[in-house]
């Protein structure tokens, strides 16, 4: 059994039309709320350094675990990134509408023998350390009320960033055989994420730091499937003075889309960009016409930063 054809249709035609090098990046928020400061750090950096190189810069909305996601986000989002200047090239994506290429995929995994069920529970991997342990990898489970993992046999323990440098991973986590699909039948993010970058041919990923350690299981998935790996760049993280990550879990405020420029010119000083005083009089469109041409991705400092709470 081939590489799934639903992966093909995107690479055959970018390998044909474009050039190899062509940059193709991507933001991909989850609706489980409203985009806050810290978001918009990641959205524009990303933004930012695919338009700074000429490149296509996509927005895929992560809509895969329904009972956390909020009610008009999705919406929310869309309009938020555009009040803000970062407007995307081609159709959205969600991933609500992926599941005939995500089980493609789970298919072609199961027939190679790259893929298992696991009847174990959160509780039980607990218990022997926090790490999966391959308990599950012989016993030839069925798919009932199994969760499906990968047999992570080419797994990365580090790799060059394009922001931090050369990142060391955590053996055990990056070793993990890690789960694609949970007990409950929702697709987990390793697999909606790497299948949906193979599937828009991303060729770079700048998102925050929190990603970091996760990255490895991602480059690893994709030796698996023989596909070519994005170059990852990772931004610092925005921390309340409580040491709080900026989150929707953490409850961050909202950004204001009535009046986007403080918002802006705050994530261009935290990405070390440096904007001018002179910018704080812009329009949106200024500011990012500006923030394109003197993009330099060089300058985004290593070390998470603190946010003045509001």
């Amino acid at each position: 059994m081939a590489l799934p054809s639903s992966l093909l249709p995107m690479k055959i035609q970018n390998k044909s039309q474009r050039p190899p090098s062509m940059y193709r990046g991507r933001f991909a928020p989850s609706p489980s709320g409203l985009l806050h400061f810290g978001s918009l750090i990641a959205a524009l950096a990303s933004f930012l350094d695919a338009r700074h190189q000429q490149g296509t810069w996509l927005v895929r909305i992560e809509d895969i675990d329904p009972p956390r996601e909020q009610s008009g986000a999705s919406r929310a989002i869309l309009k938020t990134l555009e009040a803000f200047g970062l407007h995307w090239d081609e159709s959205v994506l969600y991933q609500s509408e992926q599941s005939q290429v995500y089980e493609e995929v789970l298919a072609y995994l199961i027939e190679k023998k790259l893929s298992y069920y696991c009847q174990c529970t959160r509780a039980e991997i607990k218990a022997v350390g926090g790490t999966y342990q391959g308990h599950c990898k012989d016993f030839h489970h069925s798919n009932n009320n199994c969760a499906t993992r990968l047999i992570n046999d080419s797994a990365t323990f580090e790799y060059s960033d394009l922001i931090q440098s050369q990142i060391y991973c955590d053996q055990n986590l990056a070793q993990e055989d890690f789960t694609l699909v949970r007990k409950d039948g929702l697709y987990a993010y390793q697999l909606a994420v790497v299948v949906d970058d193979i599937f828009q041919n991303i060729t770079h990923v700048i998102r925050g730091c929190d990603l970091i350690q996760p990255t490895a299981r991602q480059i690893s998935f994709y030796r698996i499937l023989n596909c070519t790996t994005p170059q990852y760049g990772h931004v610092p993280l925005a921390i309340t003075e409580e040491g709080y990550k900026l989150s929707k879990q953490n409850k961050a405020p909202v950004i204001d889309i009535n009046n986007p420029q403080p918002a802006l010119i705050a994530a261009l000083q935290f990405l070390g960009q440096k904007p001018p005083a002179l910018l704080t009089t812009c329009s949106v469109d200024e500011l990012i016409k500006w923030a394109i041409k003197n993009w330099a991705i060089d300058k985004i400092p290593k070390k998470q930063q603190i946010v003045p709470n509001n």
